[in-house]
């Protein structure tokens, strides 16, 4: 039996708000009444009720004063306000502080009973929604990050363990190993998920037009500031900033990061009055910070800030494994965008990849996948193919790279997970998950069979 919703009642006619709480508790509703506004608010706990009823005219605390004091510390708990002066004004105000209904006395237990299951029923479907949205946003973002290798596993063993805990992370790693992936699969399973995640590339703009873009700035502070602008760490207030290529960042601004991850404020270029906000800061490097920190290109201390947490990204050449998956990966987001059918690498080009050593680590994969699907006109990429997009010495093309029994076994391990993550989100339903894999039912049962998966274990 589930348990009863919680309501707490207040109004200071004493005679209404016992005629209330009995309509509500005779129609299955846990109540608890007050006719005193501040017992009310210092015993209101966000885990202990699921709605709020209030009377607006009321002595000492108001019911618009209870409505903002409940809505700073619950936003999600519905609060329906009672009147019986209800005027167009006074319903504006309540509605722009958060109420969810108006009731205007006199009315009817009927029409008390109807409005109290409308504000529930919205409530819980908000709460339906943000569930699925954190699962569904933290597993896209997990599954985004393509491999099998012990090193991978291993770290984002770590990435779930960092992501719940507010600190500031450090990713390093060569370009193109994927920085900003790991960033984003630490926002998205944080308790900042439903905030914004902002990135900025510390590299990629000259230090007056960084500074302004970080801090923001006021009108007239320099020549072309015609507005007051809000920077990117305003704009992540509640979520999360981060700062790729981070030992890019001159000094001065790097004094007021610093600043920042101390105080938690800043100051806006022309501005004298700091700004506070919370903002969680990831940062990910290609270089060396300690050499720049050796060298007085950056400050140390600013380093021990931005390095609490290391996570360090291997690049693709010592993940020789996860190049079948990721190859396989970008075949099919691109056979999905273009509506074609390319069935995969070549048993020759397969090796050949697996023996490039990738200096542009996933990005240059990627971009060379796509390349060689726009030119080929076979159903799968042939070494010929693959060698006009990258230098395969005459060696490897015979060679092994990859073994066959290497890459069975990994992409045995990544469908055996895919197939147990698809059977558990739809219930075990083969229709469903053969939609879901834009498979036919047929193959779906044929993998089943062939990795011993019944899908009564995972539905």
């Amino acid at each position: 039996m589930m348990n009863p919703k919680r309501i707490m009642l207040i109004d200071n006619e004493e005679g209404l708000c016992r005629m209330m709480e009995a309509v509500l508790v005779d129609s299955g509703y846990a109540v608890r009444a007050f006719t005193r506004s501040f017992e009310a608010v210092e015993a209101f706990r966000p885990d202990q009720w699921d709605l709020v009823i209030t009377d607006i005219k009321m002595p000492g605390m108001d019911g618009l004063e209870v409505l903002e004091r409940i809505k700073t510390r619950a936003p999600a708990v519905p609060v329906v306000m009672i009147t019986a002066f209800a005027t167009v004004e006074m319903s504006i105000q309540a509605l722009r502080k958060g109420a969810y209904d108006m009731l205007t006395k006199p009315f009817e237990p009927e029409e008390l009973l109807y409005r109290v299951k409308n504000a529930l029923k919205h409530s819980q479907l908000l709460e339906e929604n943000r569930e699925l949205r954190r699962e569904l946003v933290g597993k896209f973002r997990f599954d985004k990050i393509i491999g099998a290798s012990p090193g991978l596993k291993k770290l984002l063993e770590t990435v779930e363990k960092v992501a719940i805990r507010d600190t500031s992370v450090l990713i390093t790693g060569e370009s193109g190993t994927g920085k900003e992936l790991i960033a984003q699969a630490i926002h998205y399973n944080s308790p900042r998920q439903d905030k914004r995640f902002v990135a900025i590339n510390c590299g990629a703009l000259p230090e007056t037009l960084l500074e302004s873009e970080l801090f923001g700035s006021k009108k007239g502070a320099f020549t072309g500031a015609t507005e007051n602008r809000q920077g990117l760490l305003e704009a992540a207030d509640g979520g999360t900033l981060f700062l790729d290529e981070v030992g890019n960042l001159p000094m001065n601004v790097q004094k007021t990061l610093l600043r920042f991850l101390q105080e938690q404020e800043f100051l806006r270029i022309g501005e004298t009055r700091p700004t506070k906000v919370n903002v969680r800061i990831l940062s990910a490097t290609n270089s060396d910070l300690r050499t720049g920190v050796e060298n007085g290109s950056f400050r140390e201390d600013l380093y021990y800030r931005l390095n609490v947490v290391n996570l360090h990204l291997p690049p693709l050449r010592e993940r020789r494994e996860d190049i079948p998956l990721l190859a396989t990966s970008f075949i099919k987001s691109q056979n999905e965008k273009f509506v074609t059918a390319f069935t995969g690498l070549s048993p020759e080009a397969h090796r050949a990849a697996c023996s490039f050593d990738w200096p542009g680590n996933i990005r240059q994969l990627r971009n060379v996948i796509e390349a060689c699907m726009a030119v080929e006109s076979g159903e799968t990429i042939s070494l010929a193919v693959l060698k006009r997009f990258i230098e395969i010495p005459a060696s490897d093309e015979e060679g092994d790279g990859c073994p066959e029994s290497e890459y069975a076994a990994a992409l045995s391990r990544f469908e055996t997970n895919y197939l147990k993550e698809l059977l558990k989100k739809t219930g075990g339903n083969i229709e469903a998950a053969a939609r879901e894999a834009g498979m036919n039912m047929a193959t779906i049962y044929r993998k089943l069979k062939k990795y011993d998966i019944r899908r009564e274990d995972h539905s």
